[in-house]
């Protein structure tokens, strides 16, 4: 895999301790619209880092791997997408004309970031341990 320059690693680890933070300001409910949109910022800087680190080789299950990152990468987004939305309720007017369309948003969207955060956060530390593992045995 290509290494992140130095400037790359930092932003990785400044866009992951921003996810961290806002999802605890978020969670203890501590200016959770401020920290829906730090969670974003971090969730952005994060995804982007990773996308830059890219595999060149031919190891099927490194390839493999990767995939699952970019899925994960992607769970990250939608989590900060439906976290701003608990924040903000930018989609619930479209939801709000009758109790059949409340409870669907309430079913399908209302803190179902943190399903979103926990499947991108299971899948992210297999990943990332597989591939480390895959390289140390080539």
């Amino acid at each position: 895999m290509r290494e992140l320059t130095k400037i790359q690693s930092i932003i990785l680890a400044v866009g992951a301790l921003l996810m961290v933070v806002g999802t605890g300001c978020v969670v203890f409910d501590f200016m959770p619209q401020i920290a829906s949109v730090v969670f974003a910022v971090g969730a952005v800087m994060f995804v982007a880092m990773q996308a830059q680190n890219v595999y060149t080789g031919s190891n099927f299950t490194i390839i493999r791997l990767r995939r699952i990152m970019l899925f994960a990468d992607a769970c990250f987004i939608i989590a900060a997408v439906l976290l701003l939305e608990n924040a903000y309720r930018f989609i619930f007017p479209l939801f709000q004309g009758s109790i059949e369309g409340y409870n669907n948003y309430v079913r399908y969207i209302n803190n179902n970031w943190v399903v979103a955060l926990l499947v991108a956060a299971i899948l992210e530390m297999y990943t990332t341990h597989r591939i480390e593992s895959e390289i140390k045995k080539s």
